[in-house]
């Protein structure tokens, strides 16, 4: 296509709409699965509040007059969106939904160059906005998968050797704490990742709208990472220390509402406050990538660039349409998942347990294509009044996760119990369905290797340190009401079925409550 036949406004605003085009297309599977997260309570995510905060940051800056500027913020636009067409390419080749949303990112972050925030009298960082915006995916759902054990380790390390040195009698069992002869569990929820997030969200926040020094920049992450790591240990100390001795707090239960909230929103508060410190006495000097002055911020990306900005500046309408040539070519590519597990696993449930005769439930349409397409297998049936589900997988990081996530998804209202040793480690929740019937969902996941935990977190900890192993889930539900002893039974005699070794719990650790 020849410009010179291009009316003088086609050729001015044509590349725009079609390099638009590619963009939507770039981005329209992404967003649709970012919105599902918000909506889905599987995922339990609060992303749809940070975006409300990214619009008010990006809403306060444009809404102020633009200054005179050198900066050539389309070609950066430019240079972004190709960067997001490489993203978007490796989340579509190897199907992981989080890597194609990576992109949006990438996205908001040319929006914002485009919209010109870096040169308003109210000037953010267009980079850093972007970096608010990452908050919005479902980060602490793959912190807590993923390295989620390791600040549990840490977080109750920490505040157990703090306890040990304030007060008599403090025992530690890794990730459980025997204080005052009560045992105090550290589970995930406790790991430390939301806070981490919350306070890596307020100083991204705080770099958005100060832009400091690159060397201002570290210094505050450094700040950020310290404050989340001691404002988890306080709060960890604090339920402890209120479950040892709740006649100093006037008998107040730190576990239930509202008080554990509060607690938690003042650990929060305190933690805040090191990140306000340096925000507010920081060298609020522009000096790093996306807080450059503007005349000195585009060179570096122009020069790597310049060859294709040349050619686009000569053919604009053809470089815009071989862009969206190559959008569509992108998300046409067929999906290879690369953390699928090995298909040839098989499961064959008892067919007797505590003497009743087990009735295999087909899985939900669903399961089935799930468990087709990234390997794995699962089986599920009823013995009399109770249930059992397993799961077996050599990639949990895909197929393993807390009870609570699926529950949720298919309407159930979700409580966590606490962690229970009678048998094995073993996650309780009480589920609860819309018609208000009520069941105990006890969780363990278990290696081929000889680990067992009652934490999907730990299970993948271990599973990275031996590729090679198989991890099953062992579920078994049982009505709430069930008198506890028919329900220990019940356990009792499905570990026996599955050749589990029942291992007890330390003698010491006997009045458990989980934070």
């Amino acid at each position: 296509m020849d410009n010179a036949y291009l009316h003088p406004n086609a050729k001015r605003f044509l590349p725009g709409l079609i390099f638009g085009a590619a963009a939507t297309v770039l981005a329209y599977e992404p967003v649709h699965w970012l919105i599902q997260t918000w909506q889905d309570p599987a995922y339990d995510s609060k992303g749809f509040l940070i975006f409300l905060v990214c619009v008010g940051l990006f809403l306060w800056s444009v809404s102020s007059p633009r200054r005179a500027s050198q900066s050539n913020s389309t070609q950066w636009a430019l240079i972004l969106l190709t960067a997001t067409a490489l993203v978007r390419l490796v989340g579509q080749v190897f199907a992981v939904n989080i890597i194609g949303a990576l992109a949006l990112v990438l996205d908001v972050y040319a929006l914002a160059t485009l919209a010109g925030v870096q040169d308003r009298e109210r000037s953010i960082s267009p980079g850093w906005l972007a970096v608010c915006f990452l908050f919005a995916l479902p980060l602490e759902r793959v912190m807590q998968h993923t390295v989620g054990f390791g600040l549990q380790s840490l977080s109750a390390g920490s505040a157990c050797l703090i306890l040990g040195g304030l007060f008599d009698n403090v025992g530690c069992h890794g990730v459980r704490i025997l204080i005052n002869q009560k045992d105090v569990l550290v589970d995930l929820p406790c790991s430390g990742a939301r806070t981490l997030l919350l306070l890596q969200l307020f100083y991204a926040s705080c770099m958005a709208v100060y832009r400091p020094s690159i060397v201002s920049g570290l210094f505050g992450f450094c700040v950020t990472l310290f404050s989340s790591l001691w404002t988890n240990i306080f709060r960890i100390m604090a339920l402890a220390v209120g479950i040892a001795w709740p006649e100093k707090i006037f008998d107040m239960d730190v576990m239930a509402e509202p008080g554990h909230s509060l607690l938690g929103l003042m650990a929060l508060a305190l933690g805040c406050l090191p990140i306000l410190l340096w925000a507010r006495y920081t060298d609020d000097t522009p000096g790093n990538l996306v807080g450059k002055p503007d005349s000195q911020k585009n060179s570096t990306p122009t020069q790597l660039m310049g060859i294709g900005l040349r050619i686009l500046k000569t053919h604009p309408v053809v470089m815009a349409s071989i862009f969206l040539i190559i959008a569509g070519g992108i998300v046409s590519l067929p999906r290879t998942p690369i953390d699928v597990a090995r298909p040839n696993i098989k499961i064959s449930l008892p067919l007797i347990i505590d003497n009743h005769e087990g009735i295999p439930a087909p899985l939900l349409p669903k399961e089935k294509i799930y468990f087709t397409q990234y390997g794995g297998a699962a089986a599920k049936a009823s013995y009399g009044n109770n249930s059992l589900l397993w799961i077996q997988t050599s990639s949990p990081l895909r197929h393993l996760h807390s009870p609570d996530e699926c529950l949720r998804g298919l309407g159930f209202e979700v409580q966590h119990i606490g962690i229970s040793y009678d048998t094995i480690p073993t996650a309780v929740y009480k589920a609860t369905t819309t018609e208000g019937q009520s069941y105990r969902i006890a969780v363990s996941f278990i290696s081929d290797q000889g680990h067992i935990t009652s934490n999907v977190s730990e299970a993948v900890w271990h599973w990275m340190q031996k590729r090679n192993s198989v991890w099953s889930a062992i579920q078994r539900i049982s009505p709430w009401e069930q008198d506890a002893l028919i329900t220990r039974r019940w356990d009792r005699a499905v570990l026996a079925a599955l050749d589990i070794n029942i291992t007890q719990r330390p003698a010491d650790f006997t009045k458990e409550r989980t934070l």
